[in-house]
């Protein structure tokens, strides 16, 4: 069955847009035209992807994406008319997947859908056995994360950012290989994977596993277990 979309976005004729484009990729697709009109139909459809819009009556897209990340790791690709790079790094430290900005063409968006889609069945897909850095556990199959056996809570972004690093225990990756890894394609900038792996620093340490994500000075960062 075709992925389903959820088009979250307040102006009627932009909603249409973006639905004729989805729909003529094969995607099943529904719309939501306010913050509240979003989050029941999260819950009523559980969408394969959400493309949500920032500036909304009701809730705004980012309170929406904190409520979407706290429950699940549904992918979120943010639409926003703000060009300003806080607000794009504000946006994927929350969690969201990826962000165009308005104006843009519908078949960027639909090329960005496409590489979000892709990216989380490729996880999904693929198969590998856990790995395992110190207390840490990288379930890529299942897209979990887990200390001493107890789930650590992380974005998508975090995850695939973590289980890159996890894949070569020791090395040392750059901030562009783990951009490339996380967000291929986006326009993200490389300081979102400080900002995310800044987040992921912190949920390790509550854990009680500090000392596993290691900075490189000058390269940028590497997962091992210590001695």
């Amino acid at each position: 069955m075709s992925a389903l979309i959820l088009i979250v976005e307040d102006e009627p004729q932009l909603a249409e847009v973006l639905e004729a484009y989805a729909r003529q990729e094969g995607y099943r697709t529904e719309r939501a035209a306010d913050g509240h009109a979003a989050l029941h139909a999260y819950r009523a459809i559980s969408p394969d992807l959400i493309l949500l819009d920032v500036m909304l009556p009701g809730r705004s897209g980012l309170d929406i994406l904190k409520t979407v990340r706290a429950s699940g790791s549904t992918p979120v690709i943010l639409v926003t008319a703000r060009a300003e790079e806080t607000d794009q790094i504000v946006g994927l430290e929350l969690g969201a997947d990826d962000y165009v900005v308005k104006p843009f063409r519908p078949r960027e968006v639909m090329a960005r859908v496409k590489a979000v889609l892709r990216r989380a069945t490729a996880v999904l897909e693929g198969g590998e056995r856990p790995v395992r850095v110190g207390p840490l556990e990288i379930d890529r199959l299942a897209v979990a994360a887990r200390v001493n056996g107890e789930a650590l809570n992380l974005t998508p972004a975090e995850f695939r950012l973590l289980s890159h690093l996890a894949q070569a225990p020791g090395r040392a990756y750059t901030r562009e290989e783990l951009l490339s890894a996380a967000l291929p394609g986006s326009e993200a900038l490389e300081r979102v994977v400080d900002a995310h792996l800044a987040s992921v620093r912190r949920k390790l340490d509550a854990a009680q596993a500090g000392g596993l994500l290691h900075t490189v000075r000058g390269v940028g960062y590497r997962l091992e277990a210590a001695g």
